[in-house]
């Protein structure tokens, strides 16, 4: 396990799915089991090395905001012990790591908020002074900050495929109206909200991603994960400054490293050297120790 845990194979329960981080089963038709393991994705590709440790981080992380921010929007959350569902070596493979949950129909879309210019919207103000169709002021500089957060949604790719930016009324035409306004208006409140409070504990969140589903009564539902830094951009308060890429408590590290290399960003993905694992595993720590201790 000190090597971290990049796939699991359970015998108790079947497997749903595998998604780049996360492994999905069965328990039943109105519940499954969450798996976070140490896999990283980056520009939508599985690396072929988990970060050891990295997945129970994420868990706790997730599950730190689920409860903190569960007054805006429910969440998927169930309680329901592992041993209930598990076997006993299971159990010991993933405490901390699994949760259950209740499932849902997924939305088609991403909720990405951002509170700061940076990443693609920084090139696509240069560009067009615009980000995903929405007009902003002139004059911005690299890592400003925005006026105020905005709603900038993306499809949901396939592993292996690479998100795409779209615009708001591309989501209404996906999902309706009503549900559209209330994603963003939803997205915006927990992202501001969470940002507030992450400005308290040194972090800066310059952008996150949410992802949304309805139950069978409609009713919608934060799923997945919540203001993570795989989902994130977390940056130290006291290294922000305007015109570059500030450091980062997220994979963005590993980001930087891969934009070194001549890779052409499709899978596999290249071999990580055990300086960049250990540093990004120290970030993933120093994010989780910083929000929640």
């Amino acid at each position: 396990m000190s090597q971290g845990l990049h796939t699991t194979n359970l015998t108790s329960l079947p497997l749903l799915g595998r998604g780049k981080v996360r492994d999905l089963y069965r328990i039943d038709e109105d519940r499954m089991l969450i798996v976070t393991t140490d896999r990283l994705s980056a520009f939508d590709v599985v690396m072929p090395q988990p970060i050891p440790g990295k997945g129970r981080i994420l868990a706790e992380i997730s599950n730190f905001w689920f409860h903190k921010l569960a007054h805006i929007v429910p969440n998927h959350l169930l309680s329901l012990p592992l041993r209930d569902i598990l076997s006993a070596d299971e159990i010991a493979l993933l405490d901390g790591r699994a949760i259950a949950v209740k499932k849902v129909k997924p939305l088609p879309v991403e909720a990405v908020v951002r509170g700061y210019l940076i990443g693609s919207g920084w090139k696509d103000y240069k560009v067009s002074g615009s980000v995903c169709g929405i007009k902003l002021p002139e004059g911005l500089r690299q890592a400003s900050q925005l006026p105020r957060p905005i709603f900038t949604p993306a499809t949901k790719a396939a592993i292996g495929a690479h998100d795409e930016n779209i615009s708001y009324e591309e989501v209404v035409k996906l999902i309706g109206a009503e549900l559209a306004a209330r994603v963003r208006d939803i997205s915006v409140r927990l992202y501001s909200e969470a940002a507030n409070y992450a400005l308290t504990r040194g972090i800066i969140i310059a952008d996150t991603k949410f992802e949304f589903g309805l139950d069978e009564n409609g009713q919608l539902l934060l799923i997945d994960e919540a203001l993570t830094p795989d989902s994130s951009r977390f940056w130290p308060v006291d290294q922000y400054r305007v015109d570059a890429s500030p450091p980062s408590f997220d994979k963005q590290f590993v980001r930087d490293y891969l934009e070194t290399l001549d890779w052409n960003k499709a899978a596999p993905g290249p071999e990580l050297p055990p300086l960049i694992v250990q540093r990004t595993a120290e970030k993933y720590r120093e994010a989780l120790r910083r929000l929640t201790a």
